[in-house]
C-alpha cells in the first residue's frame, strides 16, 4: 500500500494525469484499473480519472510496490552554474536577464547547462525546492527566448503562479519589448509590420511572404528606430505576435537583418563588425492585466527592465 498527501503545487490536477507525471512506472493499465477496481482511492473513497485534487487530499493505493519504485536520484540540475542575473522576485516568480548562448530548456546538444536548470539549482541551494517534497510540480519558465538572444525571462515559483502567468502571456497582458540594431537604417522610422511566416523544421528557419500560403502563420512586428550609427541603427521592436525567429526574420525581410545574425544576417556584415550574436535583447516587461490577476494582481501596472545589454556600447562606438 503507497499513501501520498497532496501538496499546494499539486491541487487542481486531474487524478489520471498527477499519477502518470508522479509515478513514470504505473503502466495506463493499471492505473485505469486501478481506479475502477477501487484499488487507488481518494480520502478513502472511491474516485474517477477525471476527480479533481485538493491540498490536503489523501491518496490510497493497493497496487504493487514496483510502480512506485525510483532509482536513486542524482539531479543534473545541480551540474549547471548556480548562477542568475536577477532582475525581481519574490515567493512567487523571479524575473531572470538571460544571457546570450545559454538555452532555456534542455535541446539535443543539452550538456546540463540551461536557465532552468540554473533556476532549480539556485532555489534548491536556498531550500526553497526539493524534488523529493513535490509529487508533479517543478519551478518552471513561463516564456523563452532564442539561445542566442539575451533577455528577460519570467520563472514561476509555485504551481498557482505558473497557471496565473501562462494565462497572463495567453491573453497578451504582458507587453515585451525588445532592442535590436539592424543593418541599414529602416524606411520609414516607426511602422507596423505584417506578414506571413512558415517554418522549416530540418532548417530550423523560417520564412516571410507578403502574401497569405498554405501553412503560413500571420505575423505582426512593430518598430521604432532610437539611434543610427554609420549604417547601423538601434531599434526598439515589439511583437504583437509570437512567432520562432520573428524579430529576426521579419526585419531581414525587409532588408534590415540584424546585425551578428548569422542565420538571416550577412556574414560578411559580421565578420566587419564581430558581434559574437545577433544584437537582439528582449529589454523591457510589463504587467498590464485586462483579468483578475488573482494572487498576482500586486505585479498590474508594473514594468521591469534589463540593465546590461551587451551590444549597446558597441553599437554606439560602431
Amino acid at each position: 500500500m503507497t499513501e501520498v498527501k497532496i501538496g499546494k503545487n499539486d491541487a487542481g490536477q486531474r487524478l489520471d494525469k498527477f499519477l502518470t507525471k508522479t509515478y513514470p512506472n504505473l503502466p495506463q493499465s493499471a492505473l485505469f484499473k486501478g481506479i475502477r477496481k477501487k484499488d487507488i482511492k481518494l480520502n478513502g473513497k472511491r474516485c474517477e480519472n477525471g476527480s479533481r485534487l485538493s491540498e490536503g487530499d489523501i491518496l490510497t493505493m493497493y497496487l504493487s510496490d514496483e510502480f512506485f519504485q525510483t532509482a536513486p536520484k542524482a539531479y543534473d540540475f545541480l551540474k549547471a552554474p548556480a548562477r542568475l542575473q536577477i532582475v525581481f522576485e519574490d515567493e512567487n516568480v523571479m524575473l531572470l536577464d538571460k544571457p546570450p548562448g545559454l538555452i532555456v530548456h534542455p535541446d539535443e546538444h543539452y550538456h546540463f547547462d540551461s536557465l532552468i536548470a540554473r533556476v532549480h539549482h539556485v532555489l534548491y541551494d536556498r531550500g526553497e525546492y526539493d524534488p523529493e517534497s513535490e509529487n508533479a510540480f517543478a519551478p518552471a519558465l513561463v516564456n523563452r527566448i532564442d539561445r542566442n538572444t539575451g533577455g528577460l525571462v519570467m520563472a514561476a515559483k509555485n504551481a498557482e503562479a505558473l497557471r496565473i502567468l501562462n494565462a497572463k502571456v495567453r491573453n497578451r497582458e504582458v507587453e515585451k519589448r525588445y532592442l535590436c540594431v539592424v543593418c541599414g537604417v529602416p524606411e520609414p522610422k516607426e511602422a507596423l509590420l505584417t506578414g506571413y511566416l512558415t517554418k522549416n523544421e530540418s532548417q530550423n528557419r523560417v520564412y516571410i511572404d507578403k502574401k497569405p500560403f498554405p501553412d503560413s502563420r500571420t505575423i505582426r512586428t512593430r518598430y521604432c528606430v532610437l539611434e543610427e550609427r554609420h549604417g547601423f541603427a538601434l531599434c526598439e521592436v515589439e511583437l504583437l505576435t509570437g512567432r520562432t525567429h520573428q524579430i529576426r526574420a521579419h526585419m531581414a525581410s525587409i532588408g534590415h537583418p540584424l546585425a551578428g545574425d548569422g542565420k538571416y544576417g550577412s556574414n560578411a556584415v559580421n565578420r566587419r563588425i564581430g558581434f559574437p550574436y545577433q544584437a537582439l535583447h528582449a529589454y523591457s516587461l510589463r504587467f498590464r492585466f485586462t483579468t483578475d490577476g488573482e494572487a498576482l494582481q500586486y505585479l498590474d501596472g508594473r514594468k521591469f527592465t534589463a540593465e546590461n545589454i551587451w551590444f549597446l556600447e558597441r553599437f554606439r562606438n560602431l
